[in-house]
């Protein structure tokens, strides 16, 4: 059963679909192109059968996996990322390049084009520069909206 947290952030609520133990290391295995249980059950050392299939039931039911049958009799499935569950990839990515800078002394993220190490980073299309940590925040969409729509009565 996952947990639930009493407050209606985007963390809070993220962490609903994602936060239990051994969900991240799923998604990371997806996202290197493991798609069989079993497969997924072998590259991550530890996890037992039962709570693999509960973190996939739950990747599924929000919309983060889909599950593809490529075997009726036995049933077998393979689970592949959806559109959302891809976009929790900077998700993995800013995990690992956190934990590569604090926690592990052997490896680092990098880009496979060049080998260079990477940096995580804020991006605003509309500026077309990168931000601070310190120049971003939460907005509730309602506000954006009114924002836009603003922005848009001043330029006709």
């Amino acid at each position: 059963m996952s947990k639930t947290y009493a407050q209606s952030s985007p963390v809070a609520r993220t962490l609903e679909v994602v936060g239990e133990r051994w969900t991240i290391l799923i998604l990371q295995e997806l996202l290197r192109g493991s798609h069989r249980f079993a497969d997924l059950k072998e590259s991550i050392q530890g996890i037992a059968s039962n709570l693999l299939s509960e973190r996939l039931k739950l990747l599924e039911k929000n919309g983060v996996v889909e599950r593809k049958f490529y075997s009726n009799h036995p049933p077998r499935a393979e689970y592949y990322l959806t559109r959302k569950g891809h976009e929790l990839g900077i998700v993995a990515g800013a995990l690992a390049a956190w934990g590569a800078k604090y926690v592990s002394d052997d490896v680092v993220l990098v880009h496979n084009q060049c080998g260079s190490v990477i940096q995580v980073v804020y991006y605003c299309p509309e500026c077309e520069e990168q931000v601070a940590g310190a120049g971003v925040r939460l907005m509730p969409t309602r506000r954006l909206r009114e924002k836009v729509l603003a922005k848009e009565t001043v330029s006709v």
